[in-house]
Formats: structure tokens, sequence, C-alpha cells
């Protein structure tokens, strides 16, 4: 639980090898590149690159390929070594050229089988039709119309227009909703008779034109099907033999522009004068020998290894060291932001209070075995970061489950194994015992929140703010403060305090006169300098409302932590209406509402548990200590 040490690596060398000096530096993906001009001062001449990306247009070429084929570019390999220069750029575009030829030939048959298969679908409607179609569409004086005419418009066609002389309609063949066939008409009554099988929602066809009876033109069509599939099983057969034949040269060279496109970009970071460039990084300090062993193979190369100045305005990057147990909270710690470099990691301490809360707001046995069942499914099968989380809380919850006596909320189903245990009866009654676990929850408050406060006096130590970890809210004055007022008022309910009442007072009073002149003794003590307020009554009124505020968000906070009680109760009492509800748990019925009712409170009360744990840890912890304006240290790949 820990912050790796960095180290910070500045190497110069000709502009020329600029390329290998960046291969050398990221090829293992741990060497974090910086803008070099922040290392360098301006006077030296040095300035960035200013280049236009080579690489570009080939590897769209290559993508565009990939893209047409389907080919998953992400999980690409190849052992083939090859040496990119302007013959490879040549391969890649006659490469491109022939199969965007081979590519249109395909497109072209598809155009034509799809043509086909419209076609045929329209003459099959008129299959049976023993007159050659081109003596039909070539009548002078007789007009055709090929389509659909509905059953109802048939029938009324029968009944209404059988004596008119001009209409003449011939069904071919029949679906559920009509008929499809044709029409007569003289050329001169057409637009009538047009109008009359409009009204009878006659819908007409346009029938591709072609020679011979409708049979002979569907057996030519299904002939063309088969030629064009043969041509088009040929040309994809040539194309597969292209692949075959030239896909490992192509990711090959693939791989290796993106690798170069790569350092490409990295060039950006790197500064030059005249015919010399200097590259900066930062590198695990544990990596230092490994990193000047590798580089001092190549003597063009000038390296420099030095740690982090604390005083300077450098943000040095962040990498966390954690145990297997903390390491799944990096979630939440990220979330809130990384701890500076010259900060605490506290992800250990997130681990063990967000587990503990987690665990007591959500105790049962049972329960908690279905959350760790939920988590490593998350985990295993989805990749999802919270389902890691899932574990170790499920695992409290068993704990804290066994302390409350709760199994699926049967709160006896473990009376025999404290007999056996020789314990008599289960530790704590939640619903018997309501003011107990309302002033354990505050305990717990009141021993978290002074933990913060301690973590806030190391953290001000850490940055070299003596003044800040001696006299603000959250230093060792806020503790002493905190302390008194949370004795003062356990004495006031308890009728009897953990220490002398007089001491409380004495720390209230200093505490409290200490941080009313904070600002002028922190300034003191971190700038070296004395404060002084431009008005007195100014300076008086904002540190009394200041002072009041303090202690405002001391007993908020501390107030915040019976939520932690309150969830206790609530889970319990939302147990009893299951099985209030179920009435005979023996029953199918008062089984089905058992399991029900169980699923409603896992999924329910284990999203709020959730969120409260996390609130209380980023409002009433983080708050007091914690700044998350940590930079995450990321390694550049060339892979």
């Amino acid at each position: 639980m820990a912050i790796k040490k960095m180290k910070l690596v500045r190497v110069s060398g000709p502009l020329s090898n600029l390329n290998k000096l960046i291969r050398l530096c990221c090829s293992e993906g741990d060497f974090h590149v910086e803008n070099a001009d922040k290392f360098i001062s301006g006077s030296m001449g040095y300035s960035s690159l200013n280049e236009t990306n080579p690489y570009q247009k080939t590897l769209h070429s290559i993508r565009e390929i990939f893209k047409e084929y389907s080919f998953d570019e992400e999980n690409l390999t190849s052992e083939k070594k090859v040496f990119v220069d302007e013959s490879a750029t040549d391969y890649i575009e006659q490469l491109s050229r022939k199969l965007e030829k081979l590519h249109s030939e395909r497109t072209l048959l598809t155009d034509q089988y799809n043509e086909c298969v419209k076609a045929l679908e329209k003459y099959s409607h008129f299959k049976g039709l023993e007159v050659n179609l081109d003596e039909i569409t070539s009548c002078e004086f007789i007009s055709a119309r090929f389509g659909h005419l509905p059953k109802e418009g048939y029938h009324k066609l029968s009944r209404a227009y059988a004596d008119n002389p001009y209409i003449l309609f011939c069904p071919c063949s029949a679906d559920d909703e009509g008929y499809w066939g044709i029409y007569f008409a003289p050329t001169h009554k057409i637009d009538e008779i047009d109008r009359i099988f409009a009204s009878l929602h006659y819908e007409q066809l346009t029938v591709p034109g072609a020679a011979g009876t409708t049979d002979q033109i569907i057996t030519n069509l299904k002939e063309n099907l088969e030629i064009i599939n043969e041509e088009k099983k040929k040309l994809e057969e040539k194309i597969e033999k292209i692949f075959s034949d030239e896909r490992d040269k192509l990711t090959a060279i693939y791989l290796k522009l993106c690798e170069m496109e790569k350092i490409f970009e990295l060039r950006r970071y790197a500064v030059c004068h005249e015919d010399n460039c200097f590259f900066v990084g930062w590198i695990e300090a544990a990596r230092e020998k490994s990193f000047t062993a590798k580089m001092s193979k190549h003597p063009e190369f000038l390296v420099e290894i030095e740690a982090p100045d604390k005083h300077s305005d450098v943000n040095v990057p962040v990498k966390l060291k954690n145990t297997i147990f903390s390491r799944p909270y990096n979630f939440f710690v990220e979330m809130y932001g990384l701890p500076s470099y010259y900060d605490i990691d506290i992800t250990g301490f997130v681990a063990f209070t967000y587990t503990l809360l987690f665990g007591i707001m959500f105790g049962d046995m049972g329960q908690g075995l279905v959350l760790i069942l939920a988590g490593l499914i998350a985990w295993k099968k989805m990749n999802m970061a919270l389902g890691k989380i899932l574990v170790p809380c499920g695992i409290s919850s068993i704990v804290f489950g066994f302390v409350f006596g709760s199994v699926f909320g049967f709160e006896h189903a473990l009376d025999p194994v404290y007999e056996k245990l020789g314990m008599g009866e289960k530790p704590l009654e939640v619903m018997d015992s309501i003011n107990t676990v309302l002033l354990i929850a505050i305990g717990i408050g009141v021993a978290l929140v002074i933990t913060a406060m301690l973590i806030s006096v190391i953290t001000n130590i850490k940055r070299g703010r003596l003044g800040q970890a001696l006299f603000s809210q959250n230093g060792l004055t806020g503790i002493v403060v905190y302390i008194g007022g949370a004795n003062l008022a356990y004495g006031f309910m308890a009728k009897a305090p953990l220490f002398s009442t007089k001491i409380s007072v004495i720390m209230l009073v200093v505490g409290l006169l200490l941080l009313f002149n904070k600002e002028i003794l922190c300034e003191a003590i971190d700038e070296r300098k004395l404060h002084k307020p431009e008005s007195m009554t100014d300076y008086i009124l904002q540190n009394l409302f200041e002072c009041i505020e303090y202690i405002l968000s001391y007993f908020s906070n501390t107030v915040s932590f019976l939520r932690v009680g309150a969830f206790v109760i609530v889970h319990a009492s939302m147990m009893m209406v299951v099985f209030t509800l179920a009435g005979d748990t023996s029953s199918v019925k008062g089984i089905i509402v058992v399991i029900l009712g169980n699923i409603l409170v896992i999924a329910l009360e284990g999203l709020l548990t959730g969120i409260q744990g996390l609130r209380l840890e980023f409002y009433e912890m983080f708050s007091r200590f914690y700044e998350g304006e940590g930079k995450p240290f990321i390694g550049a790949k060339l892979k």
C-alpha cells in the first residue's frame, strides 16, 4: 500500500537517431513520456518538432482493406520481420488497386444477382402464361398492365364491370390476399380502364422486358443465377488466394507501420536544436539499473537519471503498489482522484474502512454468500472492476451476519452454533438493542474521523506544510478540539464522560483559540511571514464564523455515521416484513415469498449500502485530508 518511487530520465543524442532513442525507451511500455520543453531552458534554442505524418495514408489504405474484408486488426500478430520503405508503400498501393478491381467486379456480380432475384420474384407471379411477353408488350392497339388485384376488388370487378367490353382481366396465380394477373384494354381506352382498376386497389407491377413465355424467362433467370454464383465463387477464391499469399506480409507491414506511427507521435514530446535532440520521461526507481544497462550499449546517447525534486513544479506521475486485498479498491480511489506523488496511498485505508462499513450495514451470512458469488461472476465473466470489491464485502457481510445471527433473514438459524460455542445466544439482537447499535455507529464514526485527521497530519508533514499539520481544523489542533467536544457530548448522553470534563473544556477553548488564529500561525510556519489582516473587524468576524463552521462540520460528519446503525436496523426490519408476508415458511407460498424477499433486499439494500459506504468515504473522511490531484503513470506502448 504505497506509491512507487519514480526517477526522472533525461536522454540526449543525435536528432537522426531520435526514432531509435524512442524505441529503446518505450519498447517495454514502462516509460512515462513528458514534454521535454518543460525540462530545458528556452534560452538554449531547443524547440518542438513540427512534422507531417508520413504513415497516415498507407495505414489508411491497409485499414480500409481490413475493414472491407473483416480483419480483426486488434488481435493481429506476426513473426515476420519487414523493413518499411518506399517499396512497402508501393506494395500496399498495388495490392489496394488489385483488391479494388476485384471488389468492383464482385459488386457488379452482386448487383446482377440481385436484379435476377427481383426479376425471378416478379415473373413467378405470372408462371403458366403461355403467351410470349414480348408479343404482349409490343401490341400497337392493345395495352397490358401486370399487377395484383385484391379478392374484394376481383369480386367487385366480376359484378360491377361484367358488361364492360373493354375490360379483360386474366388471373395467373393467387395468394391469400388476391390474384396476380394481367388486364388488357384498347390503347385509346387505357386511361379510363386504369382508373377503374385503381378504384379496385389494383397494384401495378413493372415487369422487366424479356422475350419468350414466363416459364422460359424463369428458366433463363435460374440459369443466369447459377452462372453468376459460379463467377462469384471464382472471384471469392481469387480474393482468398491473394489474402492467403499476402496476409503475413500485409500484417507484418501493418504492425510495423503502427509502431512507426506511434514513434512518430512520441517525437512531438522531444525537442531539438540543430542536430541534437532531447527526450524526457519517468521510470520506476526499481528499473533504474536495468534501464541504465540497456542504454549503456548505445554510447551515442547521454543519459541522466535523477530523483524528483520535491520543491519543483513538476507533477510526478503516480503508480500505486497495493496488496491483493486492497488492489480492487483502486477503482474507488481513482474515481475520486489519485494521490499526488508526495502524498500517502490511502487505498489500504479505503479497503479496510469500506469493507468494514459495508459488512456492518449488510450483515447477513446467506446474503453475504450471494454477494460473493455475484462478485465472482461479475469479475470473472463480465470483467467488471466492481465485482472484485463485492467479494471482500460479501465476506465482511458473512462475518457481521454471524454477529447479528442472520442467515437469509432467519434470525435464529445459528442458535445451535452459538450453544456449541458456549455463547448461549447471539452476540447482538438488533431489534432489541437499537440504542446500542446507534451508539456503536457513532463510536465508529468518531474513530474514523480522528483517523482521517491523523492521516491529514501525516500528509501535510509529507507535503512540507507543518503549520497546516499543527494548527488547521484537520491537524493536531482539530483533533484536540474534536476529542474534547466528543467527550463532552458522550458525557452529556451517558452521564459519565470518558475523562475529566474540565480537561475537555480546556481542550475546546485552547483548540478554538488556535483555530481562530490558524491563518497567522500557518503562514508564520509554512511561508515564514507574518500575516497582517487589512481589517481587524473583518478578521474577527471571518475567523469566528469559520470556527462555527468547523464545529458544525465535526458534528455533521459524526452524525452522518448514524446511517451505519440505521442500515443495520433497516436490514433487520425489511426481513421482518418479508417473514410477516410469508407467514408459514414451510409452505410453498412462504418459501416463494422468502426467496423473492431476499432477492429484493439483496438488490435494493445492497445498492443503497454500497452507495452510502462510498458517500461516507468521500464526504466524511476524504474531504478532511485527500486532494486527489495525482497524475497517473502511463507507460508509452509501441505495440
